[in-house]
């Protein structure tokens, strides 16, 4: 006869490892971040925009108020604060996106304003590619400060 070994408790399970994503779904994350940042920024630069001027905006709406402010806000802008840290960075990039959307609304509600928005669109979409403000980009800024001098 063999001797009884005493009963042991039962052992729970390990719980599984952490699910980590794999390393290339990170892109979708940091572009939706970046959107968000984009639409943010835009949405506060066109509040800023549109409240910085000290106009009654009960009397002061659509195209031609969306392009005074664009360019209000472009005047304001100075591109080498963009990429500073800090509250004087973070204006900057509030200023330079107001003023590219609201270009956008103006160009929507009136045509007269599109070379403005094609000229800021420009000068968005290369600094999104190169990540700075280049040759290129500089020019289509000066070219909106000199269409916003006309208007």
């Amino acid at each position: 006869m063999q001797p009884q070994q005493p009963s042991q408790a039962p052992v729970p399970p390990a719980s599984p490892a952490p699910i980590t994503p794999p390393a290339g779904s990170r892109g979708p994350r940091v572009a939706a971040l970046l959107v968000g940042l984009v639409v943010g920024g835009a949405g506060a630069g066109t509040a800023w925009a549109l409240t910085g001027s000290g106009e009654d905006l009960s009397i002061s709406s659509g195209p031609a108020a969306d392009a005074r402010g664009a360019c209000n806000a472009l005047a304001g802008f100075d591109v080498s604060k963009y990429a500073v840290k800090g509250d004087e960075g973070e204006v900057a990039r509030y200023r330079w996106n107001g003023a590219v959307v609201l270009s956008e609304a103006a160009a929507a509600a009136d045509p007269a304003y599109k070379p403005l928005a094609d000229a800021l669109r420009r000068a968005a979409y290369r600094h999104q590619q190169v990540f700075e403000f280049d040759a290129q980009v500089n020019k289509d800024i000066a070219k909106s400060r000199k269409i916003c001098a006309g208007l």
